[in-house]
């Protein structure tokens, strides 16, 4: 049997690794500026995160939803804590698409309603209901596509009041900050606009956080920087640093009933343990303030090396796009410098590190990209 092909792949094959540095089969190390997606957020094999799913799984490691599980009312607590969130409820699940589904269908029974706006660049998921809300139709099967499904432009307020207006709407799903659309921030106010808008026309706003949340931005949640208080908050990605975990921050007005949302595998005690390991480590690693610290360093360093070039971001997700393709410029970062980064679409380069990422490694990848450029010319 072949496995069926996904991604195209880097000639790489990762062994080991620990904190920003990945190791190949030939004892090769690379600079992690990428974490495989935005999952690694305490870094690699943190002897604490280790320690704990070993335990764990010396006492129990999996047991269905159908019984009491103490690991889930432990990470509920902590990431109420941690998050300022204290009062919402917490439905534990398996994967970020995952999450969004269910804050899909929460609102949907909570509103009585079907459609929902979303945004153009958006991304939030191959599975049924989180990809027709996903702007991009080559992942939208035909039986994904929807009436129900309103793609408005990204940062009109104007749009989303004129669609509120027309259509009976259950929520408006939106990104702290867009990943895949190119690290694409909200302008100031929008999130503000869309809780305002969607109260007054009786719709939730549920903010996708998967990406740009668990301190990626310098904050826990990206859209803490705006007064804005979600319905629904989605997370996943750098909840488990690998494992796979993901969850639905709810708010305590909305109710739920037994079978409103249901799931196998999640909240297992292993995917508990993990994600209460990173929580621990971002704590006591103070990892929240790094990515902002980290972050912000790393925007001063790249600004102005290349005329053409844009820099977006906040805290340890940043975008850098150029006018043309950046294949080239991301191979000779990977093969020259042995440096990992990611891309949206063409012409950006995506930068989603573990959040203990140092000053001297960002100083690296900023030294590099001046070589690789210099080069360019």
């Amino acid at each position: 049997m072949n496995l069926f092909d996904v991604y195209p792949l880097l000639p790489i094959t990762p062994v080991r690794a620990s904190g920003c540095t990945v190791w190949d089969d030939r004892e090769n190390a690379y600079l992690d500026l990428y974490g495989g997606h935005a999952v690694i957020s305490i870094g690699h094999s943190h002897p604490h995160y280790i320690d704990r799913i070993t335990r764990q799984l010396n006492h129990i490691g999996f047991y269905s939803n159908s019984v009491r599980n103490p690991l889930q009312e432990e990470l509920a607590e902590k990431l109420g804590e941690m998050s300022g969130y204290p009062g919402y409820q917490l439905f534990l699940c398996n994967s970020g698409a995952e999450a969004n589904e269910n804050a899909i269908k929460l609102a949907s029974f909570v509103t009585g309603r079907k459609k929902f706006i979303a945004f153009s660049k958006g991304f939030h998921g191959r599975t049924s209901a989180a990809v027709a809300l996903t702007d991009n139709p080559k992942i939208v099967a035909p039986v994904n596509l929807s009436e129900n499904a309103l793609i408005l432009p990204f940062n009109d307020t104007t749009a989303v009041e004129q669609a509120l207006r027309n259509q009976e709407v259950a929520g408006i799903l939106v990104e702290g900050i867009q990943g895949i659309g190119g690290i694409q921030l909200p302008e100031p106010g929008f999130l503000e606009n869309l809780q305002r808008l969607a109260h007054q026309n009786g719709a939730l706003l549920i903010l996708d956080e998967i990406q740009s949340g668990y301190g990626r931005p310098g904050k826990f949640f990206a859209h803490q920087v705006e007064k804005v208080w979600p319905d629904i908050i989605t997370v996943a990605k750098g909840m488990g640093n690998g494992f796979p975990v993901g969850g639905v921050l709810i708010a305590p007005e909305i109710k739920p009933w037994h079978g409103m949302l249901g799931t196998t595998f999640g909240g297992n005690h292993l995917a508990c343990a993990a994600a209460l390991a990173v929580l621990e480590v971002m704590e006591s690693d103070h990892l929240v303030e790094n990515a902002y610290k980290i972050g912000n360093f790393l925007l001063k360093g790249v600004k102005g090396i290349k005329d053409d070039l844009v820099v977006r971001g906040r805290g340890l997700m940043i975008g850098l796009e150029f006018s043309g393709p950046v294949k080239e410029i991301r191979m000779k970062l990977l093969n020259d410098f042995r440096i990992f980064t990611g891309f949206s679409g063409a012409n950006t380069i995506r930068l989603l590190p573990p959040l203990c990422l140092s000053q001297v490694e960002a100083q690296q990848f900023i030294d590099a990209l001046k070589d690789v450029l210099i080069e360019k010319k």
